[in-house]
Order: structure tokens, then sequence, then C-alpha cells
């Protein structure tokens, strides 16, 4: 991420226009604030205003297999900031992707925090340090209230313990397990539950907004809680706002909430089946080296993706290379970097910062969701745009073939 004293040009991103010419220390000047995403005038200080990160997203998973975390309680995923439109930047500023967490939370004094992520904030393969390490450095750093030249006098690292405070004060305000209980939807082996009891039951706390719900198997198993910030994320107000982008993967009725205990009774269905189930499950291997991105449709391949990330089913695949990245990787084609641009996969020029993929039971996924759609089927060489998450006509997978 560039500095805040030389960035010189226009952050886009909803109603995001940014300009910043000169940081200013938010704890000194940051007197009436904008909103996030609702600017209608240049904002001139990044350290005041979140952007082009302006929607902050704070999610939570609920793991049943393997159970992970308390069983009356979701976990802590993330805090992540999306552009205002669903698109999002991704590992910043590698200068400061610090993999020691516990040791810095310690160093501030921040004893409580990291004992509440020991319990609440866990990766469900008990790498806990790893997952924490991976949050900071894809998401925590692209916040620009964090840059450090937003502090009066800087200690290496304090913005790291900013971001890990944050996210948990903000955890603890969202009771998920409680609110969802309170509307009588408790984990079950046998009840299922519509989307929209879900939302609702969710939205009688947070009035006016929903939030973005995921699936896998058509078991509910993630929730992100969406917002807007009224300054920094240091001292800033979280207004809570509408999803920005990318939309719920859950299908309308039949969702399942399991309940985590160490064997699952296969659930009885009591209502309708809604559309195909979607994958939001937590990263999975790599891939590695030189290869073909090939589209499933109902488990048959149908096409393969080109260099500049649409299908087509008629031609010669593009060679992408895929390139570890924490605990993921990034894809180029002779067109540039990968990444996920209003909503689509897009390889070219234009994309400065490549997306961080990871694999899904051996499919490529974008924010740990495997599902991919397009609004037809490909036919031919007639290109068609591919977009993360199955809210379009078409759903498929994007698997990997070695070159």
């Amino acid at each position: 991420m560039p500095s805040l004293r030389t960035l010189g040009k226009l952050a886009l991103g909803g109603a995001q226009m940014v300009l910043a010419q000169g940081a200013v220390n938010p704890f000194q000047s940051c007197s009436n604030p904008q909103l996030s995403c609702h600017n209608t005038t240049v904002v001139e200080n990044l350290c005041c205003f979140n952007a082009p990160g302006g929607q902050l997203l704070q999610t939570q998973f609920w793991d049943t297999h393997p159970v992970t975390g308390p069983v009356d309680s979701w976990t802590l995923h993330g805090l992540w900031p999306d552009r205002c439109d669903g698109t999002y930047d991704a590992n910043c500023d590698s200068s400061r992707s610090y993999s020691n967490i516990s040791a810095i939370l310690k160093s501030f004094g921040a004893d409580d925090t990291l004992s509440f992520m020991q319990t609440y904030w866990k990766d469900y393969q008990g790498k806990d340090e790893s997952f924490w390490y991976h949050e900071w450095s894809k998401h925590g750093t692209c916040i620009s209230t964090l840059e450090p030249e937003c502090y009066t006098e800087h200690r290496p690292t304090e913005e790291v313990v900013d971001y890990f405070n944050r996210a948990v004060s903000l955890f603890k305000t969202l009771p998920s397990y409680e609110w969802l209980a309170a509307a009588g939807i408790t984990p079950s082996s046998s009840q299922t539950y519509t989307f929209q009891a879900i939302q609702d039951a969710l939205a009688a706390k947070r009035p006016g907004v929903e939030v973005t719900l995921g699936c896998k198997s058509g078991e509910l198993n993630e929730i992100w809680y969406h917002y807007d910030v009224r300054g920094s994320l240091q001292t800033g107000e979280f207004v809570a706002a509408n999803p920005d982008g990318t939309k719920s993967t859950c299908p309308t009725t039949g969702i399942k909430y399991l309940p985590k205990s160490a064997s699952q009774p296969t659930a009885t269905s009591t209502t309708i089946g809604g559309p195909a189930p979607t994958s939001t499950s937590a990263p999975g291997t790599p891939f590695s080296g030189k290869g073909y991105i090939n589209v499933e449709v109902g488990g048959a391949k149908n096409g393969c993706i080109i260099s500049k990330g649409t299908w087509y089913t008629t031609g010669t695949c593009a060679t992408f290379t895929a390139t570890e990245l924490d605990d993921g990787f990034t894809l180029t084609s002779s067109k540039g970097k990968c990444g996920i641009v209003g909503g689509a996969l897009t390889c070219d020029a234009s994309v400065s910062s490549g997306t961080g993929f990871t694999a899904v039971d051996g499919n490529l996924a974008a924010d740990g969701n495997a599902v991919w759609s397009a609004d037809k089927a490909a036919s031919g060489s007639t290109q068609v745009p591919v977009y993360a998450g199955g809210d379009h006509a078409q759903q498929f997978a994007l698997t990997w073939q070695s070159a």
C-alpha cells in the first residue's frame, strides 16, 4: 500500500472519493468525520476515514466437523475491509506481515484480548497462530487508518494490537448464538430453518439491515456482519450496514444448523429444499505451479477459463500460474494478476493486488466460497463472465489441471 503521505489518486468504491495529501494524526484532528461509503466530498485524511476499504465485515464461523470453539458460541473469523461494492484489496503491505501475533499482543499488555482469542478466534485445524497471522496480513494491512503514519509516535506493531482489539470488541457485541436462540433457532440434528427466519432473528438486534449468510452442503456455517465506519477503525463509530455486494450462499429453505458434537447424525429436512447449497468452508490445500482452470457443471467438465478470466467451451485453455501466499495462493495469466473485481473473476493489468485464493475440496475458492456462477452457460467460443458466489443463474465449480 502506498504511503499516505505520497498517495495522490482517487480511490473509487461506491461513494468513496479519496485524496490523501499528507497524513494527519486522527487522534488529534478527527473532528466531524464522514461515514465511509457515504461521503459526498473528497476526503483528504485517510487516517480519519477508511478507504478504499470503506465497509468493514465482522465475520463469524460455526464449525461442526471438526468441532471448533465453544459448543454454545460462534467463533470469530476476521475483520475485513471491502471497497463499498463487494470488491476488496488483500495483502497490502508485506513489510508489516507479522507472524508473531501472540508475542505482539503480549508485548503491549493485551493479554485479555489474547486470552479471548484463544477461546473464540479458533482455526478449524488447530493452527490458531497461523490463522491470526493470515487475517492480519491479508485484511489488516489494507485498512488505511492502521497505517503507521496515523500514529503520533508510532511504536512498531501497535497497529496490530488495535486491529485485534477492535475485532474482539466488535465480536463481543454480536452474540450470534444467543440472538438465534432467542428466536427459537437452535442447533439441531433434525430441525431445519428458513433463510428468512435466520435473517429476521439477527435483524431483530440490528434493525434495518441484513447479514450475509454462508452455508456448506445446506449447513449454516458463516455469518458476515457489515458496517460502515465514521472515523478510524481505532476510535470510530461502527454503523450497521447492508452487505456491499457479496450475496448470501444459503438455500431459501431447509437450512441445517447442526450442533457441535463429536458425531453428527444425518439431519432430516422438515422444509422444502431451496437452491443448490454452496461451499464456504475454511481454506484448504492451495494449487501450485502452472496449470489450467477447468469448469465443471454437475461434476462434468464443460470448458475452461481463458487468460482474462472468462469462460468458454471451445478453444485453447489458458495457462495460469499459482503462487503460494500465506494459507492460499495467487493466480496470474498472460494478461496479468487475477482478482475479484465487481464480483467477477478478472485477470489483466488493472488488477494491482491479486486476490488470495484457496482450495476447498480441490476446487478454486474466493474468500472460502468454492461456488462460481455465470448469467448463462458458455457455448462454443462465446466468452461468459465468471462471478464469485452462486447468485447467478448457472452455477459450477472451477478445478485445477496441472500443465
